[in-house]
């Protein structure tokens, strides 16, 4: 389940020092600002949204200005994820990390698919291998299904200008992982709304 412990606390996993996955807000903005808050005190300083269906960038830019905020939705559907999509979340990520000081925290609604998954992208883009970084992130963030992984692997392959072996053993790898870590996401989600109707 979530790593919040109450609903004041935000809904984010720490996977580095540096690099957090989570999910979003709550809805009420007293409770948000609170959220918002827990966040600023653990430091993120950079927030990548990975929602479609919702922003909170003018929330954040008015309730804490000194957050870098980018809304880079895309739509949770098991579809296809384009290398274009990756390589601008992570190269926001990657300018924010250039300063030492620097927190980024890449979400979605639940933390599940989206977020999960472009902070493994940022993972491999920072030298991470393919399955120590889905290991890494579902350690601390055990909903973490991590979706659209396979299609980070393949940016990550492509930007790289790996020979095409070194892409199929990630991939298998990765699958390998996945066998060996099955995660049940209906009742995961289930899990949630049912929380979430609370």
């Amino acid at each position: 389940m979530p790593t919040s412990t109450d609903n004041t606390t935000a809904n984010i996993s720490f996977v580095t020092d540096r690099l957090a996955v989570g999910g979003d807000l709550a809805a009420d903005d007293v409770t948000a600002v609170s959220q918002l808050q827990h966040l600023v005190r653990r430091g993120v300083s950079h927030i990548i949204d990975a929602r479609s269906e919702w922003s909170d960038e003018a929330f954040v830019a008015a309730h804490a200005p000194q957050v870098a905020y980018l809304h880079h939705g895309l739509e949770d559907a098991g579809q296809r994820v384009p290398a274009s999509w990756f390589h601008t979340g992570v190269d926001f990520a990657l300018h924010a990390l250039a300063d030492p000081d620097a927190v980024v925290l890449t979400h979605c609604h639940m933390g599940i698919n989206r977020g999960p998954s472009l902070g493994f992208a940022v993972l491999l883009a920072l030298g991470w291998d393919a399955v120590d970084a889905l290991a890494a992130i579902r350690s601390v963030r055990p909903i973490a299904y991590i979706d659209y992984a396979e299609d980070a692997v393949r940016w990550h392959h492509e930007v790289s200008g790996s020979a095409p072996q070194g892409l199929r053993r990630d991939l298998r790898r990765v699958a390998t992982w996945r066998a060996q870590n099955r995660l049940d996401v209906a009742a995961v989600i289930r899990g949630i709304r049912q929380t979430e109707a609370r």
